[in-house]
């Protein structure tokens, strides 16, 4: 699993120029940083700025005087992603790309299995040390697992998506909200500070060749209809200006707005968070120094930013059955399982799913803008799942189909809160136990009723008919 510096090594590594708390960096082996390049393994967090893994890896590459390398293992096809997630991906790549030749920084793809393109590359490079980003999800860590046992030189991953590092917030999987918020409250002072700039640096002589985008985009071999959408602009410098529309524009009415679908009022942060192309923290620092709006306001976005958002990251981390049945509470696989056979007035296949054919006009119309846009309204992504379960004839099924939606359709596909919010949904993750009823159980229901109590459902389904 990795282990945290220890106090030994933060004094070994307390007289560097280190521009980060230590606490955010963990060592995945025992090998000695060696004589060679600092390569850092960009993974999760796919920006320039705001980075505390890339800043942790040109601290090693100036103390060591090493060149500092950044690397991108592109998977040419990744757990049922389409063509709308990779066109947004290497699009804030192309980006990337060009802020590090600013900073003299190399930048390569490679394509294929990652863990055996890095090792390859590593052995051929000679490197001296990896620094990689955390990531909660299974496949990823076994990746970084492999490289860390396999490759040569040390190995550390550093947390540089969460604002409290995943394994200082909680040294276990959360049973809700409540019980993971005093953790990151008791610490957050300690680590919601600004970044320092990542500067240009004097590189040892290196040959760097730019990379042929068009190239790699042609070795993608995934399904493509799901296309790209043209409301969002990828990159680091439009997640910049989407943080300071939504100041402008939204987070002073953000709790009176946030769960209304007409109004439009969430921040639509959310693909730039799911690919790194804004750091969260970023995003929490410059809402603190916001003076422009209510305290309320601030607080209700930075509930769903830092304290939700970081749950999902404790769920997936500490419970590997994530995306499954078997990750349900206790409580929640009993009594979904006792519903079992109980009835179900609609059933519907996935196709019918997936082509909003259900007797439900307003679930359909939450199909639709998933399918048009990549991005559904949260309220209405809670009901969408909900439905699900009660219109198929298991648990197993529901959440099968809901993550198959999701993540063919949603732009922040394959993401912790994903995963969190359909077993939220499915299973009553982080929630509590209900009234008992048909199919349900005692996870919590939803109908369209208790929706048009919250907004005006025949304006939402108007909207999205197409």
């Amino acid at each position: 699993m990795g282990t945290a510096l220890s106090s030994e090594n933060f004094l070994r590594y307390s007289y560097m120029h280190i521009s980060i708390d230590t606490r955010r960096v963990r060592s995945l082996n025992d090998k000695k940083i060696g004589n060679g390049p600092i390569v850092y393994w960009m993974s999760r967090d796919q920006r320039v700025d705001d980075n505390w893994a890339l800043l942790y890896a040109r601290d090693l590459a100036v103390e060591y005087k090493q060149p500092l390398v950044v690397v991108f293992c592109l998977a040419p096809n990744f757990l049922g992603a389409m063509w709308r997630q990779y066109d947004f991906m290497l699009k804030g790549l192309e980006e990337v790309e060009q802020r590090l030749i600013e900073l003299t920084i190399p930048f390569h793809v490679l394509l294929g299995n990652p863990q055996e393109e890095l090792i390859r590359f590593s052995e051929s490079m000679h490197v001296g040390a990896i620094v990689a980003d955390f990531d909660p999800l299974r496949i990823k860590r076994q990746w970084r697992e492999e490289v860390a046992k396999t490759s040569s030189c040390a190995f550390f991953e550093v947390d540089a998506h969460n604002i409290v590092p995943c394994w200082v917030a909680s040294s276990k999987c959360e049973f809700g909200a409540y019980t993971l918020r005093p953790k990151i409250r008791n610490v957050l002072e300690e680590y919601l500070t600004d970044f320092p700039p990542i500067e240009v640096t004097k590189q040892k002589a290196y040959t760097y060749t730019k990379i042929n985008w068009t190239a790699i985009r042609n070795v993608v071999c995934v399904d493509r209809r799901a296309e790209p959408v043209d409301w969002i602009v990828p990159g680091e410098r439009s997640a910049k200006r989407a943080l300071y529309e939504f100041f402008e524009k939204k987070l002073a009415l953000y709790e009176e707005k946030r769960n209304n679908p007409n109004e439009r009022g969430q921040s639509d942060l959310s693909p730039y968070l799911h690919f790194g192309h804004i750091s969260a923290q970023r995003v929490a620092w410059d809402v603190r120094q916001n003076s422009f709006v209510t305290q309320e306001s601030k607080e209700s976005f930075l509930e769903e930013l830092i304290v939700r958002r970081e749950l999902a990251d404790n769920y997936c981390y500490y419970n590997t059955n994530y995306d499954s049945f078997d990750g349900f509470w206790g409580w929640a696989k009993d009594s979904l399982s006792s519903h079992r056979g109980d009835p179900r007035e609609y059933t519907y296949t996935l196709e019918q799913f997936e082509h909003a054919q259900t007797h439900d006009d307003l679930w359909n119309a939450a199909q639709r803008e998933m399918v048009r846009t990549g991005k559904m309204h949260g309220y209405m992504r809670m009901y969408w799942a909900k439905k699900i379960l009660e219109w198929t004839e298991s648990p197993e099924e529901a959440i099968t189909i809901a993550l198959y939606l999701n993540d063919t359709y949603e732009l922040d596909g394959r993401d912790p809160n994903g995963y969190t919010g359909i077993a939220w949904s499915i299973g009553g993750v982080h929630d509590r136990a209900w009234f008992d009823r048909p199919v349900y159980g005692k996870v919590r229901y939803m109908n369209a009723n208790g929706c048009k109590k919250k907004f005006d459902t025949e304006r939402y389904i108007q909207q999205n008919q197409k």
